[in-house]
């Protein structure tokens, strides 16, 4: 039976009088792979700063992996692994010395850290660079230097936010592999991304957020039946991007652009 992994209830946030994030609630279980989609702007990254503990929420609960991140903050991020949009790496030191260091911040014992060093590089095809310095790597390379960090303590919970920017083809089919595999082993994958063929193609549910708002969130199927009450004229196989655009009201502007062509 999926476990609830991460779970949010009436989160809120607000800089002054502006809402970023507005009584969002949603719960991502064991075993899947969810998408959080939304225009630029829309509360996206508010939302998983707050997740990972890097923002406090004006109020609301959120629990990670069972555990309160206001309340259990050590023990919800030793079950989580976050990457950012921007990779936030140690540029000065080697690849090896970064995962070593992740290692030791968890913990996790010497032999292992070992293991899961090498294990890792080869996974990322970062054996050759792993002892050149990390201002040396390319954006892909600090990429999934960054994912590997994150995967170092072999998580129950991973949030990613845009991981596959800037990433040639290979790279890019090689992180998605690796968090379906996750999946498989019964960990929460909660990943933003503004590639909506990857989310359709990857998640098991999307939730879609705006102006701070949770709009709709649910499987495809459930999307496109949702989508069609608002829209009778979408098709019945309508894509992500189809709802994406009904349901945030960019429809308008895919019209205003096809006039213009």
């Amino acid at each position: 039976m999926p476990i609830p992994l991460i779970e949010l209830t009436n989160l809120d946030k607000h800089y002054g009088e502006k809402i970023a994030v507005n009584h969002v609630s949603l719960q991502v279980n064991s075993g899947e792979v969810f998408g959080f989609l939304g225009p630029n702007g829309a509360g996206k990254t508010t939302t998983i700063k707050i997740i990972v503990g890097l923002l406090r929420p004006t109020s609301g609960l959120v629990k990670v992996g069972g555990f309160d991140v206001q309340a259990q903050p050590l023990r919800a991020k030793a079950v989580n692994g976050y990457v950012p949009d921007t990779p936030n790496l140690y540029a000065k030191l080697s690849g090896r010395e970064m995962l070593r260091f992740v290692g030791e911040l968890y913990n996790i014992e010497r032999s292992q850290i070992n293991r899961r060093i090498e294990e890792l590089l080869k996974l990322f095809d970062l054996e050759a660079a792993g002892d050149d310095s990390i201002d040396s790597y390319s954006h892909g390379m600090q990429q999934k230097t960054a994912l590997a960090c994150a995967l170092m303590h072999d998580p129950k919970v991973l949030v990613l936010d845009e991981p596959t920017v800037g990433l040639d083809p290979k790279s890019a089919r090689l992180i998605k592999d690796i968090l379906q595999q996750m999946a498989e082993r019964g960990a929460a994958v909660f990943l933003s991304t503004h590639i909506l063929e990857i989310a359709e193609r990857m998640c098991d549910r999307i939730g879609i957020i705006n102006k701070g708002e949770l709009i709709a969130i649910g499987s495809m199927e459930e999307l496109r039946n949702m989508s069609q009450a608002t829209a009778p004229n979408l098709p019945g196989g309508a894509s992500l991007e189809d709802i994406f655009l009904n349901l945030t009201g960019g429809a308008e502007y895919a019209e205003l652009a096809e006039v213009l062509k």
